[in-house]
């Protein structure tokens, strides 16, 4: 019984160090990715006035897949990666493409 007491707190250890060593700065990288690919497709598509799936081709190479959708009624574009992040940018006239604030 001893021994399966120790095994759940190394397991518990191990997790909590995959969480704060690699989770957590992963996580804050895919935040990144997703709002440039957020700006990025945005200006293409409502300034440039391109098809978004022609603005795919343009997104810089990352560590992580992005996946775009847009709202056009709103003249948005958000960018995803999964399990990770979302980041939305929105077209203003005179202003260009906006991140909305991250959500913390």
């Amino acid at each position: 019984m001893r021994g399966l007491g120790l095994l759940a707190l190394l397991a518990l250890a191990i997790g909590a160090a995959f969480v704060m060593l690699v989770w957590r700065p992963a996580q804050a990288t895919a935040r990144l990715e997703a709002a440039r690919a957020a700006r990025v497709a945005c200006s293409c598509r409502y300034v440039g006035g391109r098809t978004l799936g022609d603005c795919e081709k343009d997104m810089p190479p990352g560590r992580f897949p992005v996946s775009l959708s847009q709202d056009p009624a709103a003249h948005t574009v958000t960018a995803s990666v999964p399990l990770a992040a979302a980041q939305t940018a929105t077209y203003r006239k005179g202003w260009g493409c906006l991140l909305q604030p991250w959500q913390d």
